[in-house]
């Protein structure tokens, strides 16, 4: 043991040893040293910790807090791009909702051009029509004519052969009289002879010139009225009893509406219209049986749609400014009117009242149109006859004058405008024109006959009216079982165009008082169940006849 220590041999150093080399003190003193080093490692270790954690902590924190942040500024990002995406793909929508709806209008628009195009040609095609026909039974009757005419001329010259050779025997019979008569006696049988042959000669003279006379007027009627339509082309002009005004959008129908329906009665108030607000898109109505009242209330009611401040204040002043350039535009056209139809030395007033027409229609038909027309024609076929066609063409032009005021005063437009234009220092030939042109009074001079032919030539050419003939029977129809419906009727006739009805009762059932009752109750009745322009006469005829027979 206490030998050398061999070589290679592990060297252990007791515990023993070291206190025995350093004391005890000493290894006390690096025992302690040891145990506070570790116990300072620990407190630092565990301090280092917790400050990494608490930094962790504030930095997840901080993480957190910008992610939420991120997080909350993305889904207002994607809010913002969603209603974007919303709106443009709704803008392209209504785009092509209004592209479509235009397209379809375009459709309806063309479509309805197209079938008044097919009605007109339909129209012509049936004139033409009716035309042959009319050509094809005339020459029929001229075949029957000269067929006729040649078994007469073969029956005449038979009859003159054999007259001739009667008249021989008859010649020699009165030459032997006369042979035994005297001078004075025999020139008296002679000229007794001579006038007997003259007068029949005479009578046939008289009655083929009667014949070719009658021909020849109706060949010349016939040339005078194709002659006066062809020389005049109008177009075709057309209206209705009511207005309609287009809506941009259902937000603006309810401004016009107003809280409460404030905004539309004043309007109807301002204008005396009625305004109709249905469910039917982008359209607003506006009905009135006064065409002018009608015509001013679709115009402001336009110009305040497209102003947009709409309120009762508003809405008076604009129905004022649109009545002031109403009047004015009223004038101007009745003197626009007058220049084209040449009439002239008409009063402002008279000149205004046509102007009124421009607003009036009768089946389609523009009443001032139509009168400029009646006013050509009734110079055509006055100038034809060899009459003053200035003359003519004043009392065509004044002939529908009582219509514009028709819806105002009582009576039909025939009487109003006579009694009008009587005011206003008219001649006689224009008032018996104006007043008879339906029959209403009789014909007093050439130009009512005239201006009655003008009338009907321009209401019944093709494309004038719009009312087919159907329409038409079924309103005679209409009135004339309304007529014959009450009790002790026995026969009614629709005339004058549908503008009188004349009533047959039963004199046995029906006395004088009836009558009158009658009448009223047919008036009323047509008045409440029909829609007819102007006035209707209702006229009851009560008629006892007595016969007995003398034998």
């Amino acid at each position: 043991m206490d030998g050398p220590v061999q070589k290679g041999a592990h060297v252990s150093i007791a515990p023993q040893v070291v206190a025995h080399i350093f004391g005890p003190d000493v290894l006390a003193i690096g025992v302690g040293c040891v145990f506070l080093g570790a116990v300072l490692a620990i407190a630092l270790g565990r301090l280092l910790g917790y400050r990494v954690v608490s930094n962790a902590r504030q930095q997840g924190e901080q993480i957190l807090r910008d992610a939420r942040f991120e997080a909350q500024s993305l889904k207002k990002q994607m809010e913002l791009d969603a209603a974007a995406e919303q709106a443009k793909r709704r803008e392209e929508f209504d785009r092509e909702v209004n592209a479509a709806r235009n397209e379809l209008k375009e459709a309806e628009r063309r479509l309805t051009k197209r079938e008044d195009g097919l009605d007109r040609k339909l129209d012509v095609l049936t004139t033409k029509e009716r035309y042959l026909d009319e050509l094809d039974e005339k020459i029929k009757q001229r075949e029957a004519a000269a067929s006729e005419k040649d078994t007469q001329l073969t029956e005449l010259i038979r009859k003159q052969e054999a007259l001739i050779e009667t008249s021989t025997q008859e010649q020699k019979q009165i030459l032997l009289r006369i042979g035994r008569l005297n001078e004075e006696d025999a020139r008296k049988e002679v000229l007794r002879l001579i006038e007997r042959e003259v007068k029949h000669e005479a009578a046939q003279l008289i009655q083929r010139e009667m014949e070719r006379a009658s021909e020849e007027a109706k060949e010349n009627a016939l040339k005078i009225t194709l002659q006066a339509i062809q020389r005049y082309a109008s177009e075709h002009t057309a209206d209705s009893t009511v207005s309609t005004v287009a809506i941009p959008s259902d937000d603006m129908k309810g401004r016009v509406i107003g809280r409460e329906g404030r905004n539309i009665r004043a309007f109807e108030k301002a204008t005396g219209v009625d305004v109709i607000v249905d469910d039917t898109p982008g359209v607003v109505v506006v009905s009135c049986f006064d065409p002018v009242r009608r015509a001013v209330a679709a115009e402001s009611l336009q110009k305040l749609i497209e102003d947009g401040r709409i309120h009762p204040a508003r809405i008076e002043e604009v129905v004022q400014q649109v009545e002031k350039e109403m009047a004015q535009r009223i004038v101007k056209l009745g003197k626009d009117a007058s220049i084209e139809a040449n009439v002239q030395g008409l009063h402002p007033k008279v000149s205004e009242t046509m102007g009124r027409l421009h607003y009036r229609t009768s089946y389609g038909q523009n009443i001032l149109r139509h009168s400029i027309e009646v006013a050509y024609l009734c110079q055509v076929i006055a100038d034809e006859l060899g009459l003053d066609g200035a003359i003519a063409r004043r009392c065509g032009f004044l002939h529908d004058i009582g219509k514009a005021m028709d819806h105002e005063v009582e009576g039909g437009h025939p009487a109003i405008g006579m009694e009008f234009c009587r005011k206003f220092g008219e001649r006689e030939e224009v008032l018996n024109a104006v007043g008879g042109h339906h029959n209403d009074i009789p014909a007093t001079t050439p130009y009512t006959p005239i201006v009655m032919a003008a009338d009907a030539i321009s209401g019944a050419r093709p494309g004038a009216r719009r009312e087919t003939l159907e329409k038409y029977i079924k309103r005679l129809e209409q009135l004339e079982a309304i007529a014959t419906g009450m009790k002790g009727v026995r026969e009614a006739f629709a005339i004058q165009a549908g503008r009188e009805v004349r009533v047959i009762v039963d004199p046995e059932a029906v006395d004088d008082a009836n009558c009158i009752v009658i009448a009223r109750d047919i008036a009323k009745r047509v008045s409440d169940e029909m829609t007819f322009p102007g006035e209707i006469r209702v006229t009851v005829l009560r008629e006892m006849r007595t016969v007995e027979y003398a034998r």
